[in-house]
Formats: C-alpha cells, sequence, structure tokens
C-alpha cells in the first residue's frame, strides 16, 4: 500500500488581505468602542436632561455647555473667555503649574526611591513617613501650605509635588529592591563599580515599574489641581472650576472637568507611549 502523502494546503485566494482583515477589524473596534461609549453617554445626558427631574443649572443639556465652551474660548459682548482669559490660557497655566509641581515630585520620588530600595535601613526610617503621606488628602495640608507659603504660586506647586511624590518613591522603592541579586553580582565579578551596578542594572531592571509610577504622580497631581487651585487660582482651569461652582454656573464647570479629563488622557498616551518606546 503506498504511503500516504499529505495534501497540499489549498490556496487561499486574497490571503493576504485576509489575514489583514482581523489587524484591521480590531483596529475599527478599538476605535469604534469609544466613540460609541460617548454618543452613548450624550444620548442619555440629553435624555435625562429633558425628562426636567432635575432643573438645567444642575443637569444643564449638552447644548449649554457647547455654548459655555464658546463663550470662554473666544471673545463675546466684550469679556474675554472667563474672567478675562480663554479656557486655552487657563488650561495652559494650570498645566504648568501640574509640570513644574508633579516634575518636582516625580524627581524626588525617583531618588528617595533609588535609595530606599538599595540601603535597607533608609527604607525602614522613611517608609512609614511616605506611607502617612500617601493616606493625606490633598485638602488636609493645603491650607497649612498657605499660612506657611502664602497665597501665590508657592503653596500650588508645593501641594502637586507632594502628591505627586509617594506614588513615585514606593513605585521606585519595590522595582529597586525586586532586582535580581544575581545580575548585580555577575556585574560586580565583571569589574563593575557600585556606580556601574545602579546605572546599568538596577534602574533598567527598575524602569518598567518606574514608569508606572510616574502615570499614577501625574494622575494624583491632575486629581489635586483643584484643590491646589482653591486660593487664587485664577486664572487656572482649577480656579476656573471652582468660581464657576460659586456662582452656580453649571455649564462652565463641566467645561472645566471635560478639559482636565481631555488633557489628562492626552498626557497618559503621552507617557504610555514613552514607557513603550523606552521599555520595549
Amino acid at each position: 500500500m503506498p504511503p500516504l502523502q499529505e495534501a497540499e494546503p489549498f490556496p487561499i485566494p486574497g490571503g493576504r488581505p485576509a489575514r489583514r482583515r482581523p489587524r484591521a477589524r480590531g483596529r475599527v473596534r478599538h476605535v469604534a468602542l469609544p466613540l460609541g461609549s460617548v454618543a452613548l453617554f450624550l444620548v442619555l445626558w440629553q435624555s435625562l436632561a429633558a425628562g426636567g427631574t432635575w432643573s438645567e443649572t444642575l443637569v444643564p443639556p449638552p447644548a449649554k455647555v457647547v455654548d459655555a465652551f464658546v463663550d470662554v474660548s473666544t471673545t463675546h459682548d466684550g469679556v474675554r473667555g472667563y474672567n478675562g482669559t480663554y479656557l486655552i490660557e487657563h488650561l495652559g497655566i494650570s498645566l504648568r503649574r501640574i509640570a513644574f509641581g508633579a516634575g518636582l515630585g516625580i524627581a524626588a520620588g525617583v531618588l528617595l526611591g533609588l535609595l530606599m530600595g538599595t540601603v535597607r535601613p533608609l527604607r525602614s526610617l522613611f517608609e512609614p513617613w511616605i506611607t502617612f503621606l500617601r493616606t493625606l488628602p490633598p485638602l488636609a495640608y493645603f491650607s497649612l501650605l498657605v499660612i506657611w507659603l502664602g497665597i501665590n504660586e508657592e503653596p500650588k506647586i508645593t501641594l502637586l509635588a507632594v502628591a505627586a511624590f509617594p506614588p513615585v518613591a514606593v513605585s521606585t522603592t519595590t522595582a529597586v529592591a525586586a532586582v535580581p541579586r544575581s545580575l548585580a553580582e555577575a556585574a560586580r565579578a565583571l569589574g563593575a563599580s557600585r556606580w556601574d551596578v545602579v546605572k546599568d542594572v538596577v534602574v533598567p531592571s527598575a524602569l518598567p515599574e518606574t514608569l508606572t509610577g510616574v502615570r499614577l504622580a501625574v494622575g494624583v497631581a491632575y486629581s489635586s489641581l483643584v484643590a491646589a487651585e482653591l486660593v487664587n487660582g485664577l486664572p487656572g482651569i482649577g480656579g476656573m472650576v471652582k468660581d464657576a461652582a460659586n456662582c452656580n454656573n453649571t455649564p462652565v464647570v463641566l467645561v472645566g472637568i471635560i478639559a482636565i479629563g481631555i488633557s489628562g488622557l492626552v498626557i497618559d498616551g503621552l507617557l504610555l507611549r514613552l514607557e513603550r518606546a523606552v521599555v520595549p
């Protein structure tokens, strides 16, 4: 009996396009799902506003929020934006505060995390204080910062730095402590100095979790933005939200919240791209 011959694969016409279809479908789904959720949210929002259960002061329809966005972004009736400042300028000033404040907190957190992860007595000394600081809400110590530093930029920058510091310090410490000792010992056996071990072994190994901590720190700084701009926050997007809330101007409050959320999504996406580029 002759041996069975393996059947040749049946050629599929247009094989390459068929392989690309799942990828194309995945990309379409990746874009369509968020857009669909936004559309569903807008429909529910409009239905809730039109139902009349709550007044428009509490739940304004989307059209009024769009009108408020146009008003705070342009000059209308001789008024420039909101309180003499355009929305993009409010947002830019707040982003600058976050950049300075969160940048200082992130830099301090990475440095202390490296020290705590490599020197155990330092970890035992500082870790309870970092945990204590991490559990405090920003409003708990912002008034104290105002008393110490005044009402200008110093308390705002300090608040954002203090808010961003603990997540980076904790994540960096954990990542450094988890670096396999065999890698460090192998580097030392090859003649590496202590600084070389930190630079070439510890930092690359801890980088993925450290970048995750940076993303968390930026998110915490964003959540503390309105608290940081409670006092003398105009111009600033958080100060705009607070001032509009005091005047029961709900559409402007929603415009500010949406601006903060969208800018936060953009910055988090940029940090995620940086993480993928630096730590593939």
